[in-house]
């Protein structure tokens, strides 16, 4: 998609996320209750803002304005043993699927982990029924971990979701 720009989100697109997850087409394939408010949006979008977070929350919006994705990173843990580790979350719309956006959007992630962030592993769940989103994670070097059963609720039944992550694939060299 040619007119497409990756930037960071902000409460402002609190709107674009609420239209966004409203459509069963994207909250029926994430782990994501749908019909979120605004307001919660605004303000999950501001607490991930405050000085001293990790998190990284990206949009991808056309041309027009109109947001047709998101990914974020954000802490795995509270832990400090698990400083090292960032989950990662992704969202495009139906109409925008197969056209790189979700491409664009996890480059964008990992550039950041792998080369600002200090971010060992990125891990993530998805529907074991989801191939298409699977074959994007095995892209950009996604393993699967494990299978985790009936572990979620979708549309009355519950689902499957794989474990997947992904390892730095050149963690940088202690200087000294």
């Amino acid at each position: 998609m040619s007119d497409l720009t990756i930037r960071r989100a902000t409460p402002a697109d609190a709107p674009g996320f609420v239209a966004m997850m409203s459509d069963e087409a994207v909250f029926g394939g994430l782990l994501q209750l749908p019909y979120p408010s605004e307001a919660a949006w605004r303000q999950r979008l501001d607490e991930q803002q405050a000085a001293g977070k990790t998190d990284l929350h990206l949009v991808a919006v056309r041309g027009d304005g109109a947001l047709i994705g998101s990914a974020g990173l954000h802490p795995a843990s509270a832990s400090l043993r698990r400083r090292h580790a960032m989950s990662l979350g992704i969202s495009v719309v139906a109409a925008a699927q197969g056209q790189g956006v979700g491409s664009a959007l996890i480059e964008a992630l990992l550039d950041y982990a792998d080369r600002w962030a200090q971010v060992l592993r990125v891990e993530l769940t998805v529907y074991a029924d989801n191939e298409r989103a699977i074959r994007l994670y095995e892209r950009f070097g996604f393993q699967t971990d494990g299978r985790m059963r009936a572990y979620s609720m979708r549309g009355g039944r519950y689902v499957d979701v794989l474990a997947m992550a992904r390892l730095h694939p050149a963690p940088p060299a202690l200087v000294g």
